[in-house]
């Protein structure tokens, strides 16, 4: 990639993160659990990376409000529409990448 200025940079990490946290709310098939057995991480993740960065510049926001940004609605409403419980295989392969060493 080309040399670009740090101002320039940070506008493409903001755009592509906006672009995942939509593709991630359109896409309410996909839970959690399957993105943190593929992934390593989930929408609580980036919920959770989202209130350290604005910890981090001193704003306040709360886990909720963090949740309310990636998921696009309270998460106890996204929870009560779209996520079923976890399956045996789905809670196995999750405990099995959490024992893996990174």
């Amino acid at each position: 990639m080309t040399e670009i200025d740090a101002a320039t940079r940070t506008e493409l990490e903001a755009a592509v993160f906006r672009r995942l946290v939509a593709h991630l709310q359109a896409r309410t098939d996909v839970q959690n659990i399957d993105l943190m057995n593929m992934a390593g991480f989930c929408r609580n993740c980036l919920s959770n990376w989202l209130k350290d960065a604005a910890e981090a510049k001193d704003l306040p926001m709360s886990k909720d409000e963090s949740r309310e940004a990636v998921y696009g609605m309270p998460f106890a409403e996204w929870k009560r529409l779209y996520q079923s419980d976890a399956s045996p295989e789905q809670q196995a392969a999750f405990a099995k990448a959490a024992a893996e060493p990174h």
